[in-house]
């Protein structure tokens, strides 16, 4: 059976929804650039080649609807190559990298596009709520919508596993819901909450300080020419005592805060998978082979331990343990989820997002699963390690992982 290789990666910058840098760029635009970017880094490849241009798009709709990826291949040029928009929430891309995997494992083609995207500046607002009014929300689920909008309110106790009883999960629950669940589960704390997001802030300014993420990202060029180069994220000189001031977001007496989740943000990643034979042929010097890949589900009302289960199962099917992975990325959606998730994986902390997190950098929903595989392949690079490991939660209630070994 063929092996599948990513060959070349291109991630924009990271822009803060609403009011950051890439606010006006539309995100059709948005992958463009980065998909042709990542196209250039391959010697040789016609991008005629390519079998399928697949993008992952968390929230599709407005003006990220019509099939994107296929819009995206127009604007290319690329008329002959056909495209697919996926969502699976915030492993969208990870999805689209999973399909090129297994297609070329199955023996159905030997170039394939992986991207992702998401312009939260461009989603109308209450989109993913309501078109015109109209609530789309299954009644079916009433009790569980009455049961989170009470604890919301700070008038019931912490989450309680409604298997068994007759109600059913929260499937429309908001994020920052699950994570005040989890916290709650697994008893992390404020102070716990802060201490880690301000690691992830004070790493990424390391990392930057050493040049790490400049060499990450894809610099994009906006509609008037202006080049964009660096993460609107990172915020510089972040501390505890900082994070401390913050009032909580989606509880009156919770623990989830602005400052130690990640914000609402817009970008674009790509990544190129290929065949063997196209290594081969091309003589090209793989960036990464992809070894296995997870998915799991879980209930909704938790969906930040999702990256335990998907990693697992990753795992096992690579025939490792967590103590080979030289390095770990854990999409920080809230602290509150990567600190239980890591802690029941056993990983080292000195392995995990050494280079900061989305808190710190961002979470463009569709585009995180192809940044952080642009993140651990650099990682992995830079510090000379084998293999790595990308996980996330991903809302309604699943996990993701991918194993990839650098060679």
């Amino acid at each position: 059976m063929t092996e599948a290789y990513i060959v070349a990666t291109a991630r924009s910058p990271i822009g803060r929804a609403y009011k950051g840098s890439l606010k006006d760029v539309r995100a059709d635009d948005l992958a463009t650039q980065m998909v042709r970017a990542a196209i250039e880094k391959v010697p040789g490849l016609d991008p005629a080649r390519v079998e399928d241009l697949l993008l992952g798009c968390g929230l599709p709709g407005g003006r990220q609807g019509m099939n994107m990826a296929r819009i995206v291949a127009v604007l290319l040029g690329w008329d002959t190559v056909p495209g697919a928009t996926v969502t699976r929430y915030c492993s969208s891309s990870l999805q689209t990298t999973r399909m090129a995997f297994h297609a070329i494992k199955a023996g159905e083609g030997d170039v394939f596009v992986s991207a992702g995207v998401e312009s939260v500046s461009g989603m109308a607002v209450g989109s993913s709520d309501y078109i015109e009014g109209v609530d789309l929300n299954n009644p079916r689920f009433a009790d569980a919508l009455a049961a989170t909008e009470k604890r919301a309110a700070g008038g019931a106790g912490p989450w309680v596993d409604p298997r068994g009883s007759a109600s059913l999960p929260d499937p429309y629950i908001a994020m920052g819901q699950t994570a005040e669940n989890v916290a709650g589960l697994y008893g992390i704390t404020r102070a716990d909450q802060d201490a880690f997001a301000a690691r992830s802030q004070q790493r990424a300014e390391a990392a930057i300080a050493s040049g790490f993420w400049a060499g990450d990202i894809t610099p994009v060029t906006l509609a008037d020419g202006t080049v964009v180069a660096a993460d609107d994220g990172p915020r510089r000189g972040t501390t505890v005592e900082t994070l401390g001031t913050l009032q909580p977001v989606f509880r009156p007496d919770g623990t989830v805060t602005a400052g130690n989740a990640c914000p609402l943000n817009d970008g674009a990643a790509a990544v190129v998978v290929v065949s063997e034979r196209i290594v081969e042929e091309l003589d090209l010097q793989p960036l990464a082979r992809i070894v296995s890949t997870g998915v799991s589900g879980l209930s909704p009302e938790i969906m930040g331990l999702g990256p335990v289960e998907a990693s697992r199962r990753a795992l096992a099917l690579a025939g490792l343990s967590i103590g080979d992975m030289d390095l770990v990325e854990i999409n920080e959606a809230f602290a509150a989820q990567v600190i239980p998730s890591a802690r029941e994986l056993g990983i080292d902390e000195e392995r995990l997002n050494v280079h900061g997190g989305a808190i710190a950098v961002g979470h463009p929903f569709g585009m995180t699963g192809a940044r952080i595989t642009s993140t651990l392949i650099n990682g992995l690079t830079a510090t000379g390690g084998r293999y790595g490991l990308e996980t996330m939660c991903v809302g309604g209630g699943q996990g993701m992982a991918m194993v990839i070994e650098r060679v």
